[in-house]
């Protein structure tokens, strides 16, 4: 069974999206953020990036 791309219900600060990217690479949210924040120092699309996932990305189904 594959894991699908999804935003992040529990690890949510913005949208969802270093939270859905941390639980899809099995890394914690706190570092994919931080490696968010550190890339944002070089110059580059990173935040048209983040709002272009943060569009596509769906949100998980919610399974009771």
């Amino acid at each position: 069974m594959t894991k699908t791309l999804t935003r992040s219900r529990q690890n949510r600060m913005i949208a969802g999206v270093c939270g859905g990217l941390a639980e899809r690479l099995g890394w914690k949210p706190r570092t994919v953020r931080l490696l968010f924040v550190l890339s944002c120092l070089l110059p580059g699309p990173q935040f048209v990036i983040y709002i272009v996932l943060w569009i596509i990305m769906p949100m998980p189904s919610r399974d009771y």
